[in-house]
Order: structure tokens, then C-alpha cells, then sequence
């Protein structure tokens, strides 16, 4: 048990040390400019078992210990039918991460395993409905995920090349389906290649995908694959050797939209053409 202890206390040490800078004030920053936790939360952490999710429950322990104690927060991992090895290995995990889960099981996999239209969508839609269901029933007001600033920016990028629009990943969001629940991205301001560092540094190893459809077929983190984000990771990833400051640049147009140069845009279920054309 020392040995966990000890080992738990170094990812801490490196978080708000080697990390300070690329991690841990990114994370505060997303927490503060986008008013993520506020007093009187109750806020269902959720684990994928990934290193993004796990990264996440970690850095969200540590606020709650050392900056604000005025939230509760209870770590969930719902398993959707996960095998046996993938699960144990969330479970070591987060014990060895000293991270309190609370795990319930559910049959999603299997579902989404015997529809032939479009399974990966229809596993994630389940997914976070059950995620909000268990998170309500346990008295939590929101649901933190672990999408982080790469994410977001391959989203804005994957709606421009396939689906014709420009779309964005927001920090913050109400539920349409679950009164009162709200979801989360506390990494929002964190790139995906620090979080990769700091697993690294820690000789930190977690499940990649432990989704039946593709578990045979990912590799690990410098690996390809056939699915349109990796294809524009991949993009990203190339156009960056050129141009070292494109993410930030994604990034900040998000944020930086000048409505007056464009010539048609959506604002809820209506349709705005500066020309008056619908």
C-alpha cells in the first residue's frame, strides 16, 4: 500500500510541477473562465478508463483537496460490457491512482453490437444517457468528460471537411433530456499531446478503446487508423510541422467568429441570411 501511496503522490507532484504550465493552470483556467464547478455542485466525474478521462479525475481530486472543497464529486465508470482485461484494468488504475470509483454496469456493447445502422452512434448516444441518468440518480447536477483542446479543434475541423458547417465543442453545455444536468469539459484547454507526455513520464498505461467494433484494430497513441479523426489528427499533425501555432489558431477562431463576414448562419432552429434569403 505505501507503494501506491507513494506512486499517487509522484503523479501529483508532477501535475503542479513538470506539468504546471501545459496541465495543470490550463485546467484552472477551463475551471474558472467557464465557471465549470461552482459551490454546491455535485459533479459525476466519468471514466472511460482512458487516459484523458483518467487524467481528468485526477486533476479534478486534487481541486477539490487543495483549491475549493465546497463541491461534491463522486468518480463513475459505467461498463458497458467491457472484457475482462479491459475492466481490471480501469479498476488497477484507479486504485493505483487512489481514485474512489463508483462502477455500474450496463449492456450497451451488446445492443449496439446487434444493430447493423450505424452502431458507433448509437453506443455513444446510450452512453451518455446513461451516464446522466446514473449521475442524476445519485444526486449529481452535472457530468464531467474528458474532451480536451484537441478534441475540440478536430471537431471544428471534421465539420468543415464532412459535414459543410462550422461547428464547435463547447466547455459548457445544458442537457435537452435531463432537467437540471449539465456536462463538462474541465481539459478544454489542455492539447492532447501533454496529456500523452504526462502519461509517459509517469509510465502511466490505459485502455485505449474498449469498444468491440474497433479493439482489435487500434493501435496505441502513434498509431493509425481508418476513422475520419484520426485522419485529420494526422492532418493536424503534419500542418503543425509548418506551422507550429495552427491549433492555436483553430482554436482562437472559434472563439473569434465575425458574423458580419458570413453570409448564412444557424442560431438555434433558425436560419439567419444576411441577404434576407432563407
Amino acid at each position: 500500500m505505501d507503494k501506491e501511496i507513494s506512486f499517487s503522490k509522484s503523479v501529483e507532484e508532477s501535475i503542479k510541477t513538470k506539468y504546471c504550465e501545459s496541465i495543470w493552470k490550463p485546467f484552472l483556467k477551463a475551471i474558472n473562465d467557464y465557471e465549470l464547478i461552482n459551490s454546491g455542485d455535485c459533479v459525476a466525474v466519468c471514466i472511460s478508463g482512458g487516459k484523458d478521462s483518467m487524467l481528468m479525475a485526477k486533476l479534478v481530486e486534487l481541486y477539490k483537496r487543495e483549491i475549493n472543497n465546497e463541491f461534491d464529486v463522486v468518480y463513475l465508470v459505467m461498463d458497458p460490457g467491457y472484457n475482462k482485461a479491459n475492466r481490471n484494468k480501469i479498476e488497477e488504475n484507479a486504485k493505483l491512482l487512489e481514485i474512489p470509483i463508483t462502477v455500474f454496469e450496463s449492456d450497451i456493447f451488446e445492443i449496439a453490437e446487434s444493430t447493423e445502422k450505424s452502431p458507433c452512434y448509437l453506443c455513444a448516444r446510450m452512453r451518455r444517457g446513461h451516464l446522466y441518468a446514473k449521475a442524476k440518480e445519485l444526486g449529481c447536477n452535472k457530468i464531467a468528460l474528458g474532451h480536451h483542446l484537441s478534441d475540440a479543434i478536430e471537431t471544428t475541423v471534421l465539420s468543415m471537411f464532412y459535414a459543410s458547417q462550422i461547428q464547435g465543442m463547447l466547455p459548457k453545455l445544458h442537457s435537452t433530456n435531463f432537467e437540471g444536468m449539465e456536462l463538462i469539459r474541465p481539459l478544454y484547454c489542455i492539447n492532447e499531446e501533454d496529456i500523452i507526455s504526462w502519461c509517459k513520464t509517469n509510465s502511466l498505461e490505459f485502455i485505449q478503446c474498449a469498444c468491440r467494433f474497433t479493439e482489435n484494430t487500434v493501435t496505441d497513441e502513434d498509431g493509425v487508423s481508418t476513422s475520419k479523426r484520426q485522419e485529420v489528427k494526422q492532418l493536424i499533425s503534419e500542418l503543425k510541422a509548418e506551422i507550429p501555432d495552427i491549433e492555436k489558431s483553430i482554436f482562437e477562431s472559434i472563439n473569434n467568429l465575425d458574423l458580419d463576414t458570413m453570409v448564412e448562419y444557424k442560431k438555434g432552429n433558425k436560419v439567419y441570411n444576411r441577404y434576407g434569403k432563407i
